[in-house]
């Protein structure tokens, strides 16, 4: 038997689904996926990351008697080239979003193709109400997977020991610059292995429940990233937690937030329309204001936390937990201007970015999606920055002319502006006024469902 090993989001070797499954002689492979790559601006910091990774992928194969063939064009492109050289089946983890179903239905019509649950612990058609309705509640859908995270450890993929490596030139290896990219140089944090950063993690676990919510503080475990791209598996992060020495109530709170991703997954498995609609079906009259969209994009909007939050993504590629709720709150609710917007927005700049969490994130924030935020509960940013920066000492680092500026000040509506010596930007919309506007509109468009 002669089998591709497609890894794609799984740049790993461990816990790894297909070289488990994987039989007689293997030939593994990396696309750099043009249809992908086409679309991504030349400086950015995701190429850079994958590319490195990639490449200690190759070693790690390597390591274990195997190799990894590097391909640059598009996934067709490459198996039309490969189809008539005896390969029985192509093995790979399997991914729900509209582009990847596509490219899978595609491929599997010129070599047959196996795909595997490996980028999340559950597979969405695994986890039904009892009347075999897919959930749209977080709570009952965490509750119904008890079994899963009241457990001490998951089982993990054991590797295959006996592959062949297919005979190949896999001497090939193409430059970043080969793929049109600019080397970046990437936040400290990712020149980190997982490991590294679990360790870091479980010394401040055991406050991660209240310090994650204040963006000042380096309080998250970074992980992110490297989850996205299955740098570690969500099962032996899931089981490296559960050893961390800490208090149970905080690694089960962490726990539960590796569940949103799982859900958000499992959201968008069973609602494949909620990618480029509204998941609750009302129809909301956005804003075309394509300045406003703009001002929130430059962080020019007037109100510092939410400048302060988006320049430093603009520049990071990053953006806490926090910040990115009280973000898509502004852009959507006080701006009123589409959530598939933002969610474009981010996509092209997030280091972490996953096609499921980032439209379930913005449907949430929107009030548009599942388990989303009630409509009429708005985050108010100056209150917000109060509460979880006193000091500003987020928004001064970022935004440098506050920095002599009274936080109070920063923390105060139009506070900032009327500071005769700075030349902000002047708001794009009062707080109140936009709430308002808000309400009445979704009012006005859930009632028009119902």
């Amino acid at each position: 038997m002669k089998q591709i090993l497609w890894f794609r989001r799984d740049l790993r070797v461990t816990d790894s689904a297909i070289l488990a499954n994987a039989k007689d002689e293997v030939l593994p492979i990396f696309i750099f996926d043009k249809n992908i790559l086409d679309k991504l601006s030349k400086d950015d910091k995701r190429v850079t990351f994958i590319y490195k990774n990639v490449l200690k992928l190759k070693e790690d194969l390597k390591s274990i008697g195997l190799d990894l063939a590097i391909f640059y064009g598009t996934p067709k492109e490459v198996f039309e080239s490969l189809k008539n050289k005896g390969f029985d089946t192509i093995l790979c983890s399997v991914d729900f979003d509209n582009y990847a179903k596509k490219r899978d239905e595609e491929i599997s019509k010129i070599i047959a193709m196996e795909t595997f649950t490996d980028s999340f612990i559950i597979h969405p058609k695994d986890a039904l109400k009892s009347d075999k309705t897919p959930y749209k509640v977080f709570t009952p859908f965490y509750k119904s997977l008890s079994f899963i995270w009241e457990s001490e450890s998951l089982v993990l993929f054991e590797r295959n020991k006996n592959l062949k490596k297919i005979e190949f030139d896999y001497d090939v290896i193409l430059g970043l610059q080969d793929l049109g990219f600019i080397k970046q140089k990437l936040p400290e944090f990712l020149e980190k292995n997982a490991d590294e950063l679990i360790d870091e993690f479980s010394l401040k676990i055991s406050n991660y429940q209240e310090d994650r919510d204040f963006f000042y503080k380096n309080a998250t475990s970074n992980l992110a990233v490297h989850l996205r791209f299955g740098l570690i598996s969500p099962r032996e992060l899931f089981n490296k937690i559960k050893k961390v020495r800490a208090i149970q109530s905080q690694k089960d709170f962490y726990i539960r937030e590796l569940f949103w991703r799982e859900f958000y997954n499992y959201i968008l498995f069973h609602f494949p329309k909620s990618e480029f609609e509204n998941l609750n079906e009302i129809k909301v009259n956005w804003s075309l204001n394509e300045e406003n969209f703009q001002k929130w994009c430059d962080g020019n909007t007037g109100v510092p936390l939410i400048d302060a939050a988006m320049r430093y993504f603009n520049l990071t590629g990053t953006m806490h937990n926090r910040l990115r709720m009280i973000v898509s709150s502004y852009l959507t609710k006080n701006l009123l201007i589409d959530w598939k917007k933002g969610e474009e927005y981010f996509a092209s700049k997030l280091l972490d970015y996953e096609a499921s969490s980032n439209i379930g994130s913005w449907q949430w924030a929107a009030s548009t999606g599942a388990d989303a935020v009630p409509y009429f509960r708005i985050f108010n940013p100056y209150l917000q920055s109060a509460k979880f920066d006193k000091d500003a000492i987020f928004i001064k680092s970022v935004i440098l002319e506050l920095k002599e500026v009274n936080p109070k000040l920063i923390h105060t509506e139009n506070g900032v502006q009327s500071n005769l010596f700075l030349n902000y930007p002047a708001q794009i919309v009062s707080i109140e006024f936009s709430r308002n506007r808000a309400i009445e509109e979704f009012k006005r468009a859930n009632n028009e469902k119902s």
